[in-house]
C-alpha cells in the first residue's frame, strides 16, 4: 500500500512538471497568475519545519537510548553517520562551486522578487549562533541552528531520566507520527503545487534566450549533483575497503536488489527489509545490522545532504548572491543536521531544503526551478544513502569484531 502511494505520487508529480513546464513556456507571463498556489505548497512546508525538526530529532536521539551507556557500537555508529555525512556536503560544496550551475540563469530578473540580500557572517558569529537565549523567539524566527542543538540536549537529558523521561520521549514520538501525517497530507498538494512553482517560474522568464539558460542551468545542476553522488560513492567504496575490509564487488553483489528498490521507490525506509536481507547474506553479524540500519534508515541521509548543499549554492547562483566560505559552512552544517533530521519517506528532501535556505536566508522561490527534475534525483541520492547505510554496517562490525565468513574478508598486508 506504502508503495502504491509512492508510485501514485510519483506518475503525478512528473504529470505536474511536464504540464508545468509545457504551460509555462507556451503561455509565458501569463502563468504568473497561478504562482500564488506554488507560494501556498512552499509555505505549508515552511509551516511544519519547527515542529517536524523538533520531533524528528529528539525522538532519533532518544531513541538510541541513554545517551552514557552506548557504548562501542553506538559511538563508532554515530561517527560514521556524521564523518560521512559531512563528507558527502563538502562534496556536494566542491561540486557546485566547480560547476557553477546557477551563473546565467539569473532568477532575479524577470520576476516580481528584488535580488535578496545575504549579510556576511564571521566564524564568532557562526560558533555563536549554535545557541541563542530565548528558543521559543528562535522558533519564532526560524533560528534554525539553535534549535536543532537545543533538541540535541534535550534529547540526551530525557534518555539519561530513565522512567521519569519515558511521558516525554513519548510525546514528541506521537508529534513526530502526527508530523509525518501532516506531511503526507501536504504531499497530496504536491502536484498542484509543484505545477505551479514550475509553470509560474519558467513564465517568468518570457521565453527566448532566459529560457534556454534556465534549461542549460538546471542540466549542469543535475550533472553537479549526480557527478558529486558518484563520488560519494566511490568514497563509500573505499571506506568500504580499508575500513571494513571487504570486497567491494562482493559486497556489492549482495546489495543489487536493495539499491534498485532504493532507486525505484526513493524511501530509504521502503528499502530497509531488503537492506537488511541484502548485509545478512553479505556475511554482516546481526547485532551490527540490526543497530546500524533502522537507525541509519533515519538519521543518515548523505545523498540528501550533498544534493542540499548542491541546490543551496545553485540557487544562490542564480539569484547573483556570492556565498562566502562561513556561509558555506552555514550550510555545511545546516543540511548536515538537517539531512540527520530528515525522515525516510519519498520527498523529504524538499522538507529539508525549505530548512536549508531558511536557515542561510535564501529565498524559497528558487525551489520552484529545481523541482523539474527532483523526481529523478531523489531516486539518485536515496540510492546513495541506502549504499551509506549497508557501508556503515560493514564498518561497525569490522571495528567491533563481528564475524563474517572467510571467503568474503579482502587480505589485507
Amino acid at each position: 500500500m506504502q508503495q502504491n502511494s509512492e508510485h501514485r505520487l510519483l506518475i503525478s508529480m512528473m504529470i505536474a512538471i511536464v504540464a508545468g513546464g509545457v504551460s509555462g513556456f507556451i503561455w509565458g507571463e501569463t502563468m504568473l497568475s497561478v504562482a500564488w498556489m506554488g507560494q501556498l505548497f512552499l509555505t505549508a512546508l515552511k509551516m511544519l519545519i519547527v515542529p517536524l525538526v523538533a520531533a524528528s530529532i529528539i525522538t532519533g536521539v532518544a531513541g538510541l537510548g541513554d545517551v552514557r551507556k552506548l557504548g562501542r557500537m553506538g559511538g563508532i555508529s554515530l561517527g560514521y553517520y556524521v564523518c560521512t555525512t559531512l563528507i558527502a556536503v563538502s562534496i556536494g560544496l566542491v561540486m557546485a562551486n566547480l560547476w557553477q550551475p546557477g551563473v546565467g540563469v539569473d532568477l532575479a530578473s524577470g520576476s516580481a522578487a528584488s535580488k535578496p540580500q545575504v549579510g556576511d557572517v564571521s566564524m564568532t558569529d557562526l560558533i555563536l549562533s549554535l545557541v541563542y537565549p530565548n528558543i521559543v523567539d528562535a522558533a519564532a524566527n526560524m533560528k534554525l541552528l539553535p534549535i536543532i542543538v537545543f533538541c540535541i540536549l534535550l534529547a540526551a537529558a530525557l534518555s539519561t531520566l530513565g522512567e521519569r523521561g519515558k511521558p516525554v520521549i513519548a510525546f514528541f514520538e506521537g508529534l513526530n507520527d502526527a508530523m509525518m501525517r501532516v506531511v503526507e497530507w501536504i504531499m497530496l498538494f504536491a502536484p498542484v503545487g509543484v505545477f505551479a512553482l514550475i509553470a509560474s517560474k519558467l513564465g517568468a522568464t518570457g521565453g527566448g534566450e532566459a529560457f534556454v539558460a534556465q534549461l542549460a542551468g538546471l542540466a549542469k545542476y543535475a550533472l553537479a549533483v549526480i557527478s558529486g553522488l558518484l563520488t560519494h560513492g566511490i568514497v563509500l567504496c573505499a571506506i568500504l575497503f580499508l575500513v571494513a575490509r571487504r570486497s567491494v564487488p562482493s559486497y556489492l553483489s549482495h546489495l543489487a536488489t536493495p539499491l534498485m528498490t532504493a532507486f525505484s521507490t526513493a524511501s530509504s525506509s521502503a528499502t530497509l527489509p531488503l537492506t537488511l536481507d541484502g548485509v545478512k547474506n553479505a556475511g554482516v553479524d546481526e547485532r551490527a545490522r540490526r543497530f546500524v540500519l533502522p537507525l541509519g534508515a533515519t538519521i543518515n541521509m548523505d545523498g540528501t545532504a550533498l544534493y542540499e548543499a548542491v541546490a543551496v549554492l545553485f540557487i544562490a547562483q542564480a539569484y547573483g548572491i556570492e556565498l562566502g566560505f562561513t556561509q558555506q559552512i552555514l550550510v555545511l552544517l545546516t543540511a548536515t543536521m538537517a539531512a540527520i533530521g530528515a525522515a525516510g519517506i519519498p520527498e523529504a528532501g524538499l522538507v529539508t531544503m525549505v530548512m536549508v535556505l531558511e536557515a542561510v536566508g535564501l529565498p524559497l522561490d528558487g525551489i520552484g526551478l529545481i523541482l523539474a527534475i527532483d523526481w529523478l534525483l531523489d531516486r539518485c541520492r536515496t540510492t546513495i544513502n541506502v549504499f551509506g547505510d549497508a557501508v556503515g554496517a560493514a564498518v561497525v562490525d569490522q571495528l567491533t569484531g563481528g564475524s563474517r565468513p572467510a571467503n568474503d574478508m579482502v587480505e589485507m598486508h
